[in-house]
């Protein structure tokens, strides 16, 4: 008879991949929320881009002047991104992320249905102002749900997809105007705009699948048990009753500052965000992307103006905002602010050069120009929605991430404004020299400035950059153990 054998040990591996399938299984829901999430930036997107084939037959449609043509069709939406910009913190705070998410989905179906059967410029000035308020208030409501839902570690490449959403937005806008226009010539740009219809009930449909943000489920409706659930999926390994804590003992500190959003105690953070802004637009991306043919044109480029304009730009915003997806928490937000410095000084003072000396008519210029897109995709593009949503405490975030979009989108409106007589009055020489001027003030501003929000939560970002005594030492300590 055999002896009998020893009882062996479980077999443990199972369960040693059992932990990271389990990881794997969190990460793909995270994923998958904020790639929903973050679609809001695709119709962001396509519908800011998509009125460029609208443009001219409504015009001639409706015989409008220049002038009501700005005001009436071109620039109705963009005044609408600013409104909702300013006052998206309301129901994204009030009616929670999620349910604000979805209103902005029908916000963009009503408008693009709307804009592709009216028959009268009044009324489709006004779907167009209803689009242009979604566009702002999904730049308040997906950065501050995608930030709260996601882990420090990945936070920066997730909260980015929404950026690289509305490149690839614009990008499919381009293309699906080139596309109707080729197969029909009657009522195209109608088509044009009533297509986004597909996407925007996409989107609000895939939405509601969506869980809220626990964050908000704390802090405004006190539901722990739900929140408990939704942090669970999150990350199922989590001590969730510290994690809500934590978020509580934040959130106390807040109330019992009772400091209005503009006060002392936020001063950094509002700083920051306002910089960041404001240092977008005077870049001189919108101007770059807006008006590319006279610029081309006026660099003597003749025919292969719209090819850069549209589908050159596209493309290069596209695959350069990607990279910076994929570098953003691994390098950090500063280091590829660095990156993006340097590029934009580098093509701008270049390409004022070109325009000073007039060796304009070769490829030079437009060759500047891809590295100025590039520069912009891979620093301030992949950036400012992850920065400006890291910034603020969990109190203020939707208050704050509303005040930072509002003066992205005055400064776009107003360069969008000011920029024909600008070109009327000056050449491209001094133009171009006024952002170079502006975007080495930027890297003053990230040298000395601007914190590392990498692989920091957002209740540790909040211990060093919120209080009366806040000062550059304590943002330069949050930058070393942001790097550690």
């Amino acid at each position: 008879m055999r002896p009998e054998q020893p009882l062996q040990p479980p077999d443990e591996s199972i369960h040693s991949f059992a932990i990271p399938l389990e990881r794997t299984m969190t990460m793909s829901r995270i994923v998958q929320w904020s790639i929903t999430v973050a679609l809001a930036g695709f119709l962001f997107g396509f519908d800011t881009a998509v009125i460029s084939g609208a443009d001219k037959p409504i015009q001639a449609l409706w015989g409008l002047s220049d002038l009501q043509h700005g005001l009436l069709i071109m620039s109705m939406a963009l005044w609408g991104t600013v409104l909702g910009a300013i006052f998206g913190n309301w129901p994204t705070d009030a009616l929670g992320r999620r349910a604000t998410l979805i209103m902005i989905g029908a916000l963009y179906l009503v408008s693009a249905i709307g804009s592709a059967v009216v028959s009268d410029p009044v009324l489709f000035a006004i779907f167009r102002l209803l689009g242009g308020i979604g566009v702002g208030i999904s730049s308040v409501a997906a950065p501050t749900y995608i930030s709260e839902i996601a882990p420090p570690k990945y936070r920066g490449f997730l909260v980015a997809m929404y950026q690289f959403n509305i490149v690839f937005g614009i990008l499919m806008a381009f293309i699906s105007n080139y596309l109707i226009g080729s197969l029909m010539t009657e009522d195209a740009w109608r088509w044009m705009l009533g297509i986004e219809a597909v996407p925007a009930l996409l989107y609000t449909l895939l939405i509601t699948r969506v869980p809220r943000s626990p964050r908000w489920l704390i802090l405004k409706r006190n539901d722990v048990e739900e929140a408990s659930r939704v942090l669970r999926l999150i990350n199922p390994e989590a001590n969730v009753d510290a994690e809500i804590a934590t978020i509580r003992a934040a959130e106390d500190d807040e109330r019992n500052a009772h400091a209005r959003f503009f006060s002392r105690r936020y001063r950094l953070p509002i700083l920051l965000a306002f910089l960041i802004a404001f240092f977008n637009q005077l870049s001189g991306i919108n101007f770059i992307i807006y008006y590319a043919p006279r610029v081309l044109e006026a660099a003597e480029l003749g025919s292969q103006a719209a090819l850069l304009s549209t589908a050159g730009i596209g493309v290069v915003n596209l695959v350069f905002t990607m990279i910076g997806m994929s570098l953003i928490d691994k390098l950090g937000r500063r280091t590829l602010l660095y990156i993006g410095s340097l590029g934009y000084l580098v093509s701008l003072v270049l390409i004022s050069r070109a325009f000073f000396s007039d060796a304009l008519g070769g490829l030079e210029v437009p060759m500047l120009l891809a590295l100025f897109i590039a520069a912009h995709a891979i620093s301030q593009g992949a950036v400012i929605w992850v920065f400006i949503s890291e910034v603020f405490p969990n109190h203020v975030r939707a208050r704050g991430q509303s005040f930072g979009s509002s003066i992205h989108w005055i400064f776009a409106a107003l360069i969008t404004l000011v920029m024909p007589w600008v070109l009327g009055t000056f050449s491209g020489g001094p133009v171009f020299a006024f952002f170079a001027v502006m975007m080495l003030l930027q890297l003053v501003f990230v040298m000395f400035l601007m914190p590392e929000t990498k692989n920091v939560s957002l209740e540790d970002l909040q211990k060093h950059l919120v209080g009366d005594d806040v000062s550059l030492r304590r943002v330069h300590l949050s930058n070393a153990r942001a790097s550690t």
